[in-house]
């Protein structure tokens, strides 16, 4: 099977009869509501769900309320969740799923502590840098310029180092930090960000994994 499908390609055909139960779904799943049911397809922009209990009943869970660290549930996955909100043009229900909702984002923490060094663990080298996890869910990028070109050679993904936290970008989540050296020994990764005084550059992008 595919990485992404539609219902109706896994044999659903929960959304012919949406349209006609709309109403009575709407008044059934006020915002708020609990709900469980299974994926019955994905798409880069969310997952549909099929609701216990409501057979007419099509529900989405969009990726813009996913964690960034999480990845959409498979097909045939079971899943619990709430209801946010309701779209009549597409007769779907809106649900956020409750490992998103009880996902703690960790970023915020760090702003107050740029500046500090810590200890990551590198996850990624890209031909911009490579980049350091800080804190679950939480990666930086020490971009490749002169100073730790060298240092770069000798990176491997898995390694545990110390960096400084340069800039935090909350709105965009990103991290840019500089090189420190390799951490001796193993480390639990922390959570830290930090700003450089008089920074101007933005943040790279992320390449695609």
């Amino acid at each position: 099977m595919s990485e992404y499908s539609w219902p109706s390609g896994n044999g659903n055909c929960r959304a012919a009869g949406a349209a006609a139960a709309w109403t009575g779904t709407v008044r059934s799943l006020p915002v708020g509501t609990p709900i469980a049911g299974e994926v019955i397809g994905r798409q880069p922009f969310g997952a549909f769900l099929s609701i216990d209990g409501h057979s007419a009943a099509v529900g989405l869970a969009r990726v813009d309320r996913m964690p960034r660290c999480r990845e959409l549930p498979t097909v045939g996955e079971l899943v619990t969740g709430e209801v946010v909100w309701h779209a009549e043009h597409t007769h779907q229900v809106g649900i956020v799923l409750r490992e998103w909702a009880e996902h703690e984002d960790l970023l915020p923490r760090f702003v107050e502590r740029v500046g500090q060094v810590v200890t990551g663990r590198v996850t990624k080298i890209a031909p911009i840098g490579f980049f350091v996890r800080i804190a679950h869910c939480v990666e930086g990028l020490v971009p490749l310029t002169e100073p730790v070109a060298g240092l770069a050679k000798a990176i491997r993904e898995g390694q545990d180092m110390s960096v400084r936290v340069i800039a935090v970008d909350l709105e965009r989540t990103r991290v840019l930090l500089s090189a420190e050296g390799v951490a001796q020994g193993e480390a639990e990764p922390s959570c830290i960000a930090s700003r450089r005084s008089g920074l101007t550059a933005e943040l790279p992008e992320r390449p695609d994994s």
